[in-house]
């Protein structure tokens, strides 16, 4: 199996994040400190000396943030999980 993982930040998906930290036993008061970090990004784009409205995305994790390599990893658990179930069956 070959996977591309070049895009894998833009793709993570806040609620599976937040069920994977449940699932390994995070207090809900800590992932929802987390989540509340991760999902209150917005961002205003420059275009011909005007800014955009304000866009807010629905997913990712931001890169350079210093926990995304971390919540990465969790989410990588997830497949892993989900890819040896997959094999078992």
């Amino acid at each position: 199996m070959k996977l591309d993982m070049s895009k894998a930040y833009d793709r993570v998906e806040w609620s599976f994040l937040e069920e994977m930290m449940i699932q390994m036993g995070f207090q809900r008061r800590w992932v929802n400190l987390i989540i509340k970090c991760v999902s209150t990004v917005s961002y205003r784009i420059s275009v011909n000396r005007g800014l955009s409205d304000v866009i807010k995305p629905q997913r990712a994790l931001r890169q350079g943030n210093p926990l995304s390599p971390y919540l990465f990893l969790i989410c990588a658990e997830g497949f892993f999980a989900l890819l040896s179930r997959a094999e078992r069956e």
